[in-house]
Parts: structure tokens; C-alpha cells; sequence
């Protein structure tokens, strides 16, 4: 089978692979980024996603308003419209060249209320429409270019600028890749908490304990969604996670300084051969 592929912007090269349990791997110069079922948008294969899922599920029941930075295989803007119906989504991407090779595989949904828009993700903060602003339920950050995080999105600044969207119960959840010793992870939690009143993070024990490179969702706001929920389903997952919070949350910090636009690093990058 042929592999449908786009060279970007960037240079880099965007491929989408298909995967043997069904559906699509999206994949950037040789980074796995997202997985797709558009027959099946309610299957959230990674790990990370799973966990942004829960925090998903445990917002007040009905239709939402969310922001996606980040477009990947806009995997979860199709969870959310099909656990939400009915709900308003806007995705900041920064290359058109990636959107189009997923719409092409993989369109979205007949109906769905995804709005695309293109340009840096903390530039086009500020062009959202206006009536997003303290409204938004959700906000996902999950922006990579190649396989870091750019280091411009991932401080007290830009999460002030990310504040102003959401609603008094709106929370943001960021996907952060870390090596084994979790310093990029433990600056961008501190800033969170220097902007939010509440912050917590979501990941298996073995990556919270820096025995691998991986993910942890933080999730952040002024009220958090119910964590014990999202306890009990992160304990229920393939690979089970756990929740830290509170104390348990400033104890993993360690007196880490938060993240600012002064001294912001991106992401660590993975060593080679690490998805192979």
C-alpha cells in the first residue's frame, strides 16, 4: 500500500502509515505524532492521548468549547465531537501541508464544528474570535515541531496568554515529552502553577519515577475536573497511570523554577532509535 506523504514547510516529512490494528499513524520525519481511526474516533491508541481522554470525560456532561494548539491527526477534536455532540472547536496548526495529508487519509467528520486555522499557535492566540475569550472549557496544547516542543509555548507567559481563554472551569491539559530526568517536564508544571491556582500531572509511574523518555499530561485551572475519576480511568488503562497533585505535586517538583520566555529550552530530544 502506498504511503500518503507531504514534504512541509519545514523540510521536514510528514507521512501517513497504516497501522495494523486499524486506522493511521501519523509520523514526522520519523517521530510517531498521532494515531487515527476515523471509523473509530472514539479509540485513543497513545498513551498521552488516553490520558488528555480522561480529563475529556470528566468535564461537565454536554457539548464544549475547545481549543486545539496542535493539530497531529486532530485525533481529539474528533473524540470530542463524538462524545459531545454538538461541540465548537477551533485548531491552531502551523502547517497547512500536514492538515491536508490528514483531511486527505483521514476527513473529518460530516458536520463536525472544527474550525482550522493556520499560523504559530501563541501568535494566533490572539486572533481567536473574541467570544472564545473566557469561554473555552478545554484548551489542549500539544505542539511539536518534529519531535520537540518549541521552547516559546511552554512558559509563564505564554500559559498567561492561555488563561484568558478559558472559562472559571475551563481547564488547559499539555502534552510534555521529557527525557529520564524530567527537568523540561518540571519547569512547565511550575509554571503552570504560578498561573493557575490548581495544576496536577497524569503519567505511568515508571516515567514519573524518570525510568524512560515519554510523556506526562499536565492539566491546570482554576477548578480541576474531578481527579479521583480521572484516577480511577488512568488505573484502568493498558499501561495504568496515577494522578499527582497537590502536595504529592510540589514534593515531584522540588523546588523547580518555572519556565520563562528569559530562559525557556525546548523540549529534550529523544535518542535516535527510540521509536524504532
Amino acid at each position: 500500500m502506498e504511503t500518503p506523504s507531504r514534504r512541509l514547510s519545514s523540510g521536514m516529512h510528514a507521512e501517513m502509515r497504516y497501522a495494523s490494528a486499524g486506522g493511521w499513524q501519523l509520523v514526522v520525519d520519523g517521530t510517531p505524532q498521532s494515531h487515527v481511526d476515523p471509523e473509530r474516533p472514539q479509540l485513543l491508541v497513545y498513551e498521552y492521548v488516553q490520558q488528555i481522554g480522561h480529563v475529556i470525560d470528566a468535564l461537565e456532561p454536554g457539548p464544549i468549547s475547545a481549543v486545539h494548539l496542535g493539530a497531529g491527526a486532530l485525533t481529539l477534536p474528533r473524540y470530542v465531537d463524538a462524545t459531545r455532540p454538538g461541540s465548537r472547536q477551533q485548531v491552531i496548526e502551523l502547517e497547512p501541508a500536514l492538515v491536508e495529508l490528514v483531511r486527505e487519509v483521514a476527513p473529518l467528520p460530516r458536520g463536525a464544528s472544527v474550525r482550522l486555522r493556520y499560523g504559530d499557535a501563541r501568535e494566533q492566540l490572539a486572533r481567536l474570535p473574541k467570544g472564545l475569550v473566557g469561554a473555552a472549557d478545554l484548551v489542549v496544547v500539544d505542539v511539536f515541531s518534529g519531535s520537540q516542543t518549541p521552547a516559546h509555548v511552554t512558559t509563564v507567559e505564554f500559559h498567561a496568554l492561555v488563561r484568558e481563554l478559558l472559562a472559571p472551569t475551563g481547564v488547559v491539559a499539555v502534552n510534555i515529552a521529557d527525557d529520564r530526568q524530567l527537568a523540561f517536564a518540571k519547569r512547565q508544571l511550575a509554571a503552570l502553577l504560578e498561573v493557575h491556582a490548581e495544576a496536577a500531572a497524569l503519567a505511568d509511574p515508571g516515567m514519573l519515577k524518570g525510568r524512560r523518555f515519554g510523556n506526562v499530561v499536565a492539566i491546570a485551572g482554576a477548578a480541576l475536573p474531578d481527579l479521583d475519576a480521572i484516577g480511577r480511568a488512568l488505573r484502568r488503562d493498558p499501561l495504568p497511570g496515577k494522578v499527582v497533585a497537590g502536595d504529592e505535586l510540589r514534593r515531584f517538583l522540588g523546588g523547580a523554577l518555572p519556565a520563562r520566555d528569559a530562559d525557556a529550552t525546548p523540549s529534550p530530544a529523544p535518542s535516535r532509535g527510540i521509536f524504532g
